[in-house]
Protein backbone atom coordinates (compact mmCIF):
# COMPACT_ATOMS: atom_id res chain seq x y z
CA UNK A 1 0.00 0.00 0.00
CA UNK A 2 1.26 3.49 -0.71
CA UNK A 3 1.54 6.08 1.93
CA UNK A 4 -0.41 9.21 1.97
CA UNK A 5 1.00 12.54 1.19
CA UNK A 6 0.02 15.87 1.84
CA UNK A 7 2.34 16.47 -1.66
CA UNK A 8 1.34 16.15 -4.86
CA UNK A 9 3.16 16.67 -7.78
CA UNK A 10 3.33 20.26 -9.50
CA UNK A 11 2.41 21.90 -5.53
CA UNK A 12 4.20 24.81 -4.60
CA UNK A 13 6.38 23.92 -1.48
CA UNK A 14 8.05 26.01 1.27
CA UNK A 15 11.30 24.32 2.75
CA UNK A 16 11.02 24.44 6.85
CA UNK A 17 14.01 22.85 7.80
CA UNK A 18 17.63 22.30 6.18
CA UNK A 19 19.89 23.84 4.64
CA UNK A 20 17.56 25.90 1.72
CA UNK A 21 14.91 26.91 4.71
CA UNK A 22 12.77 29.48 3.31
CA UNK A 23 13.48 28.64 -0.23
CA UNK A 24 9.90 27.73 -2.16
CA UNK A 25 9.88 26.10 -5.25
CA UNK A 26 7.37 23.59 -7.21
CA UNK A 27 7.45 19.67 -6.79
CA UNK A 28 9.12 17.77 -9.71
CA UNK A 29 9.09 14.34 -8.32
CA UNK A 30 7.84 12.06 -5.19
CA UNK A 31 9.41 8.68 -4.07
CA UNK A 32 6.83 7.39 -1.69
CA UNK A 33 8.86 4.76 -0.56
CA UNK A 34 12.05 6.91 0.69
CA UNK A 35 9.46 9.96 1.29
CA UNK A 36 11.73 12.28 -0.62
CA UNK A 37 10.97 15.08 -3.09
CA UNK A 38 12.81 16.79 -5.41
CA UNK A 39 11.52 20.30 -5.61
CA UNK A 40 12.59 23.13 -8.24
CA UNK A 41 15.98 25.33 -7.49
CA UNK A 42 15.96 23.73 -3.79
CA UNK A 43 18.91 22.14 -2.33
CA UNK A 44 21.11 22.35 -5.39
CA UNK A 45 24.26 20.15 -5.31
CA UNK A 46 27.37 19.62 -7.75
CA UNK A 47 28.01 16.39 -9.34
CA UNK A 48 31.39 15.40 -11.24
CA UNK A 49 30.03 13.94 -14.67
CA UNK A 50 32.19 12.43 -17.41
CA UNK A 51 31.58 13.57 -20.73
CA UNK A 52 28.77 11.77 -22.47
CA UNK A 53 25.96 12.30 -25.39
CA UNK A 54 24.15 14.88 -23.57
CA UNK A 55 27.00 17.16 -22.21
CA UNK A 56 30.24 16.59 -24.23
CA UNK A 57 32.25 18.76 -21.80
CA UNK A 58 31.25 16.98 -18.58
CA UNK A 59 32.91 18.47 -15.38
CA UNK A 60 30.55 19.96 -12.55
CA UNK A 61 26.93 20.21 -13.15
CA UNK A 62 24.24 21.41 -10.47
CA UNK A 63 21.49 19.95 -10.04
CA UNK A 64 18.61 19.09 -6.97
CA UNK A 65 18.66 16.80 -5.06
CA UNK A 66 15.80 14.86 -2.56
CA UNK A 67 14.93 16.52 0.32
CA UNK A 68 12.48 14.84 2.87
CA UNK A 69 8.60 15.51 2.82
CA UNK A 70 8.57 16.31 6.47
CA UNK A 71 10.25 18.90 6.11
CA UNK A 72 8.16 20.79 3.12
CA UNK A 73 5.25 22.61 4.04
CA UNK A 74 2.18 23.67 0.57
CA UNK A 75 2.14 27.34 -0.31
CA UNK A 76 -2.08 27.48 -1.06
CA UNK A 77 -3.25 30.60 -2.23
CA UNK A 78 0.16 32.00 -1.42
CA UNK A 79 0.27 31.16 2.36
CA UNK A 80 1.95 28.41 4.37
CA UNK A 81 0.10 25.90 5.42
CA UNK A 82 -1.17 22.74 7.51
CA UNK A 83 -3.33 19.97 4.70
CA UNK A 84 -6.11 17.99 6.33
CA UNK A 85 -8.38 15.55 4.68
CA UNK A 86 -11.93 16.09 4.10
CA UNK A 87 -14.56 13.07 2.62
CA UNK A 88 -16.96 15.04 -0.11
CA UNK A 89 -19.48 12.71 -2.18
CA UNK A 90 -17.49 10.31 -1.89
CA UNK A 91 -14.00 11.67 -2.81
CA UNK A 92 -11.43 12.53 -0.41
CA UNK A 93 -9.82 16.24 -0.71
CA UNK A 94 -7.49 18.22 0.61
CA UNK A 95 -8.15 21.54 2.93
CA UNK A 96 -6.24 23.72 3.80
CA UNK A 97 -5.94 24.15 7.89
CA UNK A 98 -5.56 27.78 7.65
CA UNK A 99 -7.87 29.13 4.95
CA UNK A 100 -10.40 25.92 5.54
CA UNK A 101 -10.55 25.95 1.65
CA UNK A 102 -10.28 22.96 -0.84
CA UNK A 103 -6.90 22.73 -2.00
CA UNK A 104 -6.68 21.96 -5.78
Amino acid sequence: MQKKLHIKKGDTVLVIAGESKGKQGKVVTIDREKSRVIVEGVNLVKRHTKPDAKNPQGGIVEKEAGIHISNLMLVADGTPTRVGRKVENGKIQRISKKSKGVIK
